[in-house]
């Protein structure tokens, strides 16, 4: 293998189903008691984050019809809204998924590859305390989606690795779990470990790694393990979402380190506890690939176009692709 091998790479789609779409776009809001924080919420989504979050499946769409040549095509995450919160034990928020994937395997077929974000498993509603990470979500994204949580691709000496952020991460994510189903999700988190671990330890001297993992929260824990730790050299990238934006991946290495913060609520903990320990993500080199549609305020969404040299003799090269939103 001598040519070299493009690969697109898009996250965050958030694509929404007609049965999510009924919702309405203030979902998210409408869950936060304190009438006070849900316009604060309100007012932040409609000028910085996402207005109308349930309007945007026509940047899939931009996305499909561009003429564009990909060896293969990798999904990052996050393919529905996940406006009930639990991922896609929600029926709603599966046939968002079953819809988006169908889209983009109608026209990437076998070269598509499917990463896990965490609105596939559920997660928590901001300030609104409802929702979180549901067995039910795991089994359907698997029977149901076809997710497989760990895979591989081996392109020359370059090894493509995705892996599932919420479970290396579960730890941050345990309150947003049932108590009745923690075991179960520590077992699944061993047996993710164990694969992770397998795949560094048996990686040769002269392969490179270019790792998809959604949240960057996880990049800690993975750090942690000494397989992995041991070939941080042979790491060449690791290709994060969630963050949607370039000012929140900015905002994310300057905050890097801040104590964590214990009296503003679960959410304020669990964002707290994950930039505490952002200063780990240096030696992953980290590079994210935005949401399709960005941000509100700064509408800089696309994806990433990725070359590689099967050979090794010249490191990963990426371009951003900008995607203009109505």
């Amino acid at each position: 293998m001598g040519a070299i091998v493009r690969i697109g790479i898009l996250s965050d789609i958030h694509y929404a189903s007609e049965a999510e779409r009924a919702r309405g776009n203030q979902y998210e809001a409408s869950v936060i008691p304190n009438p006070l924080l849900r316009r604060s919420v309100q007012l932040y989504r409609r000028f910085i984050w996402m207005h109308e979050p349930l309007n945007q499946n026509y940047l899939l769409s931009r996305f499909l019809e561009r003429e564009e040549h990909f060896d293969y095509v990798i999904a990052n995450g996050d393919y529905s809204c996940d406006s009930e919160f639990v991922g896609v034990s929600d029926p709603a928020a599966y046939q968002s998924v079953r819809e988006c994937l169908d889209k983009l395997q109608q026209r990437f077929g076998r070269s598509l590859l499917i990463n896990y974000g965490d609105h596939e498993l559920g997660k928590c509603s901001l300030f609104g305390g409802r929702g979180g990470m549901r067995l039910a979500s795991w089994r359907r994204a698997q029977q149901g989606l076809g997710l497989r949580p760990f895979w591989q691709l081996q392109l020359g000496v370059y090894v493509l690795i995705g892996v599932v952020s919420s479970l290396v991460a579960l730890s941050v994510y345990e309150a947003d779990t049932l108590s009745s189903e923690r075991i179960e999700w520590e077992r699944l988190r061993h047996e993710h470990l164990l694969e992770i671990r397998d795949a560094f330890t048996t990686l040769r001297p002269e392969q490179r790694v270019v790792l998809f993992c959604h949240d960057p929260t996880a990049i800690p824990f993975l750090f942690r393990e000494e397989s992995i730790r041991a070939k941080l050299t042979q790491l060449e990238q690791t290709i994060i979402g969630h963050l949607h934006s370039k000012l929140f991946f900015w905002n994310s290495r300057m905050l890097a380190g801040i104590p964590r913060i214990t009296f503003l609520g679960h959410t304020a903990k669990r964002m707290s506890s994950a930039l505490r320990e952002a200063r780990l993500w240096r030696p992953f080199h980290v590079r994210l690939c935005p949401a399709l549609a960005g941000i509100q305020l700064l509408k800089d969404g696309g994806y990433l176009v990725l070359e590689l040299d099967p050979g090794g003799k010249r490191a990963a090269h990426f371009e951003f692709r900008a995607l203009p939103r109505a």
